[in-house]
């Protein structure tokens, strides 16, 4: 554990350096993906009204981040979907399935208020550990 090394991955969001944050954290196996937002490149708001679509956003962001880190779907343990409203979890559900199917993670379903964008239905987090080879 002593030589575990920290590796911040960024996705290039501008708002990761004004408000101090990384998309995801590596240390050691562990690996921390924050609250992931359905945007794209711009940072424009994918799939207004769907939440479908906004998960599936939401994954693709996390799949890339996971990737960069060394890792990968299949090391998800745990999933945090995060609905502004829940009776929509089925639709999130239905669209977290197509990546998490063969690693089955746990997974916590909840409801806010809003997020900082009302555009956003769903913000989505994930933990992985790297398996050892």
């Amino acid at each position: 554990m002593d030589n575990w090394r920290r590796q911040l991955i960024s996705n290039g969001n501008p708002m990761e350096e004004v408000v101090g944050f990384s998309r995801a954290v590596r240390v050691g196996p562990f690996i921390a993906v924050g609250g992931t937002a359905p945007v794209d490149a711009d940072g424009k708001t994918v799939g207004i009204g769907d939440v479908f679509a906004q998960t599936t956003r939401c994954f693709e962001i996390i799949k890339a981040a996971l990737e960069e880190a060394g890792s990968g779907l299949q090391d998800i343990v745990r999933t945090r979907v995060i609905l502004t409203d829940i009776a929509r979890w089925k639709e999130a559900i239905e669209a977290r399935k197509a990546y998490c199917r063969d690693a089955r993670p746990v997974d916590t379903i909840v409801a806010v208020t809003r997020f900082v964008n009302p555009e956003w239905l769903v913000e989505i987090e994930v933990d992985a550990v790297v398996a050892e080879a």
